[in-house]
C-alpha cells in the first residue's frame, strides 16, 4: 500500500482512533490521584476570598457623594 492510495475513509478512520486515545488520556488524567489534591485546591479557589464586613449605609452615601 503506498502512502498515497489512502482514501478518505481511512483518513476518517485514524482520526477516530487518534481522537480515542486524546480523549481516553485527558480522561485518566483528569482522573488519576495526583491530579486530586490541585482539583480540590480549584474548586475551593470561590470560598477563598476574604470577609469583608457589609457596609453601612453611611459609607454607601459617602461613595456616592463623590462620584457626583
Amino acid at each position: 500500500m503506498n502512502l498515497f492510495d489512502v482514501d478518505l475513509n481511512d483518513v476518517r478512520s485514524a482520526f477516530s482512533v487518534i481522537m480515542f486515545f486524546l480523549l481516553a488520556g485527558v480522561y485518566v488524567w483528569a482522573w488519576s490521584k495526583k491530579r486530586k489534591k490541585d482539583f480540590n485546591e480549584a474548586a475551593n479557589l470561590p470560598f477563598d476570598e476574604p470577609e469583608y464586613p457589609a457596609s453601612t449605609d453611611s459609607t454607601k452615601i459617602k461613595a456616592e457623594k463623590n462620584y457626583e
